[in-house]
């Protein structure tokens, strides 16, 4: 049977939201990310891009190339809820589905065909359920493979759709820079480039034994790809390894109440992505990079397992206070891992966990009718909503 893969990408997910959300923000150059001089972009709107701003850039740069452009803080809570209408979307044309981040995922809808005309057309029919659903639009690969997918989701954004068929591979990627392979990062880019090779074309042709001396067993897997060659399996159900969420300061943070203040807003975030996907975590890991760019972590393992915003930002505290204040701060990231699916144990006679879940849940459902800033704690008013 001929195996079939589609690759399902957002257009500029985080920025078409806000716009989708925001009639203002439709047509002008909408950059995504941390607001302050020291954050960098998370996406940015196409008409954003044709001022070559991009993903990673830091924002000072993105201001200087598009001063005119319209700047927003990310809204984590709300991409997530969106996410998980767009995995809803995904689960009703295939029982086999990899999510790879918020915004993208591989479907194996190998033998689908008895249900529809051909792969393609499943693709048609997941892009105008995304549109007339949610009101975005993502761009489709579909090949025998998630290497040739990914590629080929790529080729016609935004808002495309890009068929490999078997026998095409080759072609397709002859004229294709090393630099689009899997596998392939500066380093290595280089070590093929210092050997003349630059297009997966001429990868394809190089013999195996020269890339095994220059690029060691890694050379195997990339002369496969080069070829068109992928035989890992679409892994339904990615289980996350951990949850977590970091905060640059535009100004350092030097006091207590200032670090107090931070963790809160971090642990409600954490919390709440942790019960919004269904999991509890017994690892909580504390991340502290100083004006001086040093940077510490420190973590403390439960007993228990939980997804609760005041176990988190309690443990969080105590983690911290253990670590030396001697300058500044920077950056503050809060992580949950030692992951597992559902609620902490709770005791069936313990009451006051009990309504503590209830509690969270409460907040949960308010939260997702109403929005994320809807329900916070006091100390928080006055600075910035959860996100």
């Amino acid at each position: 049977m001929q195996r079939w893969i589609i690759h399902i990408d957002m257009d500029a997910f985080f920025a078409a939201v806000e716009q989708r959300d925001n009639e203002a923000l439709r047509g002008k150059p909408l950059i995504v990310g941390g607001t302050g001089n020291r954050g960098v972009v998370a996406t940015a709107s196409y008409e954003a891009r044709r001022f070559g701003v991009h993903s990673a850039m830091s924002m000072v740069e993105a201001r200087r190339r598009c001063p005119e452009g319209n700047f927003v803080p990310c809204d984590h809570a709300k991409y997530s809820r969106v996410s998980i209408e767009l995995q809803r979307i995904f689960s009703e044309f295939s029982p086999v589905v990899e999510p790879l981040s918020l915004d993208e995922a591989f479907l194996d809808v190998t033998g689908m065909e008895q249900l529809y005309a051909s792969p393609e057309e499943i693709a048609v029919c997941i892009k105008e359920r995304i549109e007339s659903e949610l009101h975005l639009t993502a761009s489709a690969g579909v090949a025998p493979n998630k290497f040739l997918a990914k590629l080929a989701s790529e080729m016609k954004k935004p808002n495309g759709l890009f068929v490999v068929y078997p026998g095409e591979e080759e072609a397709m990627l002859r004229n294709l820079p090393i630099t689009s392979m899997w596998g392939v990062g500066k380093s290595m880019a280089q070590v093929l480039k210092n050997l003349g090779i630059y297009t997966i074309g001429q990868l394809a042709q190089t013999n195996v034994a020269l890339l095994v001396k220059h690029c060691g067993q890694m050379a195997y897997k990339i002369h496969a790809l080069a070829h068109g060659q992928d035989d890992r399996p679409v892994v339904a159900d990615l289980e996350p390894k951990s949850i977590g969420n970091e905060l640059t300061f535009p100004v350092d943070i030097i006091t207590v109440s200032q670090i107090e203040t931070e963790l809160l807003a971090l642990a409600e975030k954490v919390g709440w992505r942790l019960r919004q996907y269904d999991y509890s975590g017994k690892t909580i890991t504390i991340k502290v990079r100083f004006a001086s760019f040093k940077t510490i972590t420190r973590s403390k393992t439960l007993l228990d397992y939980t997804q609760f915003d005041d176990v988190i930002y309690n443990v969080a505290m105590e983690i911290c206070h253990q670590i030396p204040m001697g300058e500044g701060i920077r950056l503050l990231g809060l992580t949950v891992s030692n992951l597992q699916s559902g609620g902490g144990q709770l005791s069936l006679f313990d009451q006051q966990e009990d309504k503590r879940a209830a509690m969270y849940e409460t907040i949960d459902k308010l939260r997702n009718r109403f929005g994320a800033g809807i329900v916070t704690k006091g100390r928080l008013i006055n600075g910035k909503e959860p996100k």
